[in-house]
């Protein structure tokens, strides 16, 4: 590995992107804690690493990683739902570190680099990830930058990000340390791809991870108020509202079977639980167990759970014309114009 800069200004047209080879990851990790003023990030998940080299002297490092969950901006200009963007973000990738080596900043040179990138870089993915990538993003630091490379190189400034931070699983208030948000379509018609009401099967990956809005959550449980609850008094932890809004919500969310169900129900944190007006435990919010919600499942009377579907889709389904159950579409989920 070399990275010593040469006097004159280099040849811009012999510069080399390529990925980290493995015996590489090392050096890369050293040079961007030292170098970079946030350090090093690990190789979690869906990551790439990238140098670029020039007469195989190291010259910049690259880091792309999965996306932001949330960005207020991004998602407006994406144009998807909030329901949607969580079986969407695989088609996203942050460009979480970019780092010009010492003595090698000369003009033009970030830009070069950049763009060579980005040339190569839905490839890669489909080669690494098994699964197309349609867009680019990445936050900027205001107090430090002006985002001047990304708009040399036809990136999109979207705006400011709310300035949040993850804070032990939750998020900060927010104005802590606002972002400039900065994107770029690997392909022209990557917006109307990511906000179509169901996504092209070309562009679907991995098990579906649909979210539910907040009051689609709360309004659930009303929705099976009054039906017969099928279990004796003595076994009853969980109301059946909230045992069935739990399972329809899995189910919409992409969970298949009990295990699914239970799994997703799991994974949910205290906020959603209070939404699903889960019970109490040592002052903890608990989801019903695998074995309480397969009892219900199995006891509940089919023809008052399907009325109750229909009159919560007979509001929701006009909201959302993707909305359906296990992939078919709901009896009373038909438009006026009979789609």
């Amino acid at each position: 590995m070399q990275i010593n800069a040469p006097q004159e200004t280099p040849n811009l047209q012999s510069i080399i992107v390529r990925p980290v080879a493995r015996s590489e990851e090392s050096d890369f990790k050293n040079l961007m804690q030292t170098h970079h003023y946030l350090g090093a990030l690990p190789k979690i998940g869906e990551t790439v690493w990238y140098i670029a080299t020039l007469h195989s002297k190291w010259i910049a490092l690259l880091s792309f990683s999965s996306p932001a969950l949330k960005c207020a901006v991004r998602d407006q200009w994406i144009g998807w739902s909030y329901r949607h963007q969580y079986d969407r973000l695989h088609l996203v990738t942050n460009n979480t570190r970019f780092l010009i080596l010492p003595d090698w900043h000369y003009p033009n040179v970030a830009s070069r680099i950049l763009s060579l990138c980005q040339r190569r870089l839905a490839a890669d993915w489909q080669n690494t990830f098994n699964h197309p990538l349609l867009l680019l993003e990445t936050f900027v630091d205001p107090s430090r930058f002006k985002g001047t490379i990304y708009k040399a190189a036809n990136w999109q400034f979207l705006g400011h990000s709310k300035g949040f931070k993850r804070i032990q699983g939750s998020y900060s208030k927010g104005n802590e340390s606002p972002k400039m948000v900065f994107a770029y379509s690997l392909q022209r018609d990557a917006q109307r791809l990511m906000s179509q009401p169901i996504l092209n099967k070309k562009y679907q990956y991995g098990r579906t991870k649909i979210m539910l809005p907040v009051r689609y959550m709360q309004a659930l449980p009303d929705f099976f108020i009054g039906m017969t609850d099928p279990r004796r008094g003595q076994g009853r932890r969980h109301s059946l509202p909230t045992v069935l809004s739990i399972a329809v919500a899995a189910t919409l969310c992409g969970a298949k079977g009990y295990k699914g169900i239970s799994d997703w129900a799991n994974s949910l944190g205290q906020k959603a639980l209070v939404n699903f007006r889960c019970r109490k435990e040592n002052g903890k919010r608990v989801a019903p167990s695998l074995s309480i919600i397969r009892n219900v499942m199995i006891g509940v009377d089919p023809d008052d759970l399907d009325a109750a579907l229909q009159r919560w889709t007979e509001i929701y389904s006009k909201k959302d014309e993707s909305l359906a159950i296990d992939g078919k579409t709901m009896r009373g989920a038909v438009a006026e114009n009979g789609r």
